[in-house]
């Protein structure tokens, strides 16, 4: 049986449901950016938003797509470190509720939160404290972490501790694990552009890229960035929001559209394409078909608010899955 270790960030995501876009604007945010916080900005940005409405949900990038791949029944495990406080058992329960194995390390740093201020579009912006999320180092790792997974899925934010990141890549390889990176974020990718870049290239089996990050990548548009990336990878994935999403494996290039649906939350929308990708790779379906599983995970995932997919939605992917089987 294929098991996925999921290692990213380990955050609790505060889910901000804005008026208008003025309230990150007077934070100095970009529109669709993620931002890096410290506790004080994080606590000020809960403060302001106080008289808004907001839900707490388990986040982060690479635990996102975990949680959506123990949802479709894959055997899976997170690393990541969290703080003795109510956050972080948030986090931790929530791994335990939806089957998934944690292998967490336990900090006297408070837990990381990421404000996700979504607007009325439906886009997010994200101001995160880290806390004790970015306290795993490279020294918490080892190489029986590794042992009995197929599978390493992990965010490019981790990229901001190259060691880390190194590390975690070098022993998923030695394990020989195929190995699955998220680029996360275009202003994290230019940040660290050339690490980045010989990361991929010696270690990345499956690279997944909006069309914003594949720029940053490659300073291509979304069809030259793919080859680009593919020529780094076994598979390359580039998302075009509306447009759908390109795959390039070997030689053979797919195009996928989206799955129409109403927009009200873009968080984890990303994520959950690669938990639907990923769940088509391991049962041995062709690109079209774990392309569009990806494709209908996101379009569930947006429905509503957080990267959370609602039971209803998960019903009427299971039958999608039923009938992908039986083609």
């Amino acid at each position: 049986m294929t098991k996925v270790l999921g290692i990213g960030n380990a955050l609790v995501d505060a889910l901000i449901k804005l008026e208008n876009d003025s309230f990150f604007e007077e934070l100095g945010f970009p529109k669709g950016s993620m931002q890096l916080v410290d506790e004080t900005t994080s606590a000020m940005i809960q403060e302001k938003s106080r008289h808004l409405e907001k839900e707490m949900a388990s986040g982060g990038s690479a635990a996102n797509t975990i949680h959506g791949l123990a949802r479709l029944g894959v055997e899976t495990a997170f690393i990541g470190t969290i703080g003795e406080d109510e956050i972080g058992r948030f986090f931790k329960d929530d791994l335990e509720k939806s089957k998934i194995k944690p292998l967490l390390n336990i900090s006297k740093t408070p837990s990381g939160l990421a404000n996700a201020m979504i607007s009325k579009d439906g886009e997010r912006t994200f101001g995160t404290f880290l806390g004790a999320a970015i306290e795993l180092s490279a020294g918490d790792l080892k190489t029986g972490h590794f042992k009995g997974f197929s599978i390493l899925h992990v965010e490019g934010y981790l990229v901001q501790n190259h060691e880390l990141l190194e590390t975690i890549l070098r022993l998923a390889s030695q394990s020989g694990l195929k190995i699955s990176l998220d680029l996360a974020s275009f202003n994290v990718v230019e940040d660290n552009l050339d690490f980045l870049k010989a990361m991929v290239s010696k270690y990345v089996d499956i690279i997944f890229a909006n069309e914003e990050e594949a720029e940053a990548f490659t300073g291509q548009q979304p069809g030259d960035a793919l080859k680009t990336l593919a020529k780094q990878t076994e598979t390359a994935v580039v998302k075009i929001g509306s447009k759908g999403s390109m795959i390039l494996s070997g030689n053979q290039q797919t195009n996928v559209g989206i799955v129409p649906t109403r927009v009200v939350d873009t968080t984890g929308a990303g994520d959950l394409y690669a938990a639907g990708f990923l769940f088509g790779l391991i049962n041995n379906w062709d690109m079209e078909k774990a392309g569009l599983l990806g494709a209908k995970l996101a379009s569930k995932v947006i429905e509503d608010y957080g990267a959370k997919i609602s039971e209803a939605g998960w019903k009427k992917i299971e039958e999608e899955i039923a009938s992908f089987r039986a083609l």
